[in-house]
C-alpha cells in the first residue's frame, strides 16, 4: 500500500510539472523568449497574451518578413493551440527597438547586449528549472515502482 501511495503521489507531481509547464504564461513566456532569440522578431515590441492556450500576438512590426516570422515562432510553440495574429505592418511607424529604455543624456552602446544576456540568462534558469523539476519527478516515480525486495509478493520467486 505504501508504494502504491508513493507511486500516485509521484504521478501526481509529474503531472503538475507537466501542467506548469503548458499553462498561459508558460506558454507566453515561451514566445517570448523564442522572439527574444529570433533575430528577426527580437527588435519589435509585441504583445504576447495567452487565454487557454490560444495566442495573440499585437503590435507594430515594419515588414511583412517580420510578421510571419513572428506568427509562425508562436504556431510552433509548445503548448499553443492557435494564434490571433493582430501584427500591423507599418513601414512608417517607429524603428524597432530592443525594448530597452536608453536616456538620450547617456547612451550606452552596450544596453542591447546587456538585454539580450539578460534575456538569455532567464530563459536558461527557467529550462533549468524545468528540467530540475523533470528529474525530481523522475526519481519519485523510479523510487516508487523499483522493487528492492525481489520476492515482496511472497510467491517463493
Amino acid at each position: 500500500m505504501k508504494r502504491i501511495s508513493a507511486f500516485v503521489s509521484a504521478l501526481l507531481v509529474s503531472g503538475l510539472a507537466v501542467a506548469c509547464s503548458s499553462t498561459d504564461a508558460g506558454i507566453t513566456t515561451r514566445v517570448k523568449a523564442q522572439f527574444a532569440a529570433d533575430a528577426t522578431v527580437n527588435a519589435y515590441e509585441i504583445n504576447v497574451t495567452t487565454n487557454r492556450g490560444v495566442v495573440t500576438l499585437e503590435g507594430d512590426v515594419d515588414s511583412a518578413a517580420a510578421k510571419a516570422q513572428a506568427v509562425q515562432i508562436a504556431r510552433t510553440t509548445e503548448g499553443v493551440k492557435d494564434v490571433v495574429d493582430q501584427l500591423v505592418i507599418d513601414p512608417d511607424g517607429p524603428a524597432a527597438t530592443s525594448g530597452i529604455d536608453i536616456d538620450d543624456n547617456d547612451v550606452d552602446d552596450n544596453a542591447i547586449e546587456r538585454g539580450a544576456e539578460a534575456t538569455g540568462d532567464a530563459v536558461k534558469r527557467g529550462a533549468e528549472a524545468t528540467a530540475d523539476a523533470a528529474r525530481r519527478a523522475g526519481r519519485t516515480v523510479r523510487d516508487a515502482v523499483t522493487d528492492d525486495d525481489p520476492d515482496s509478493d511472497n510467491d517463493g520467486k
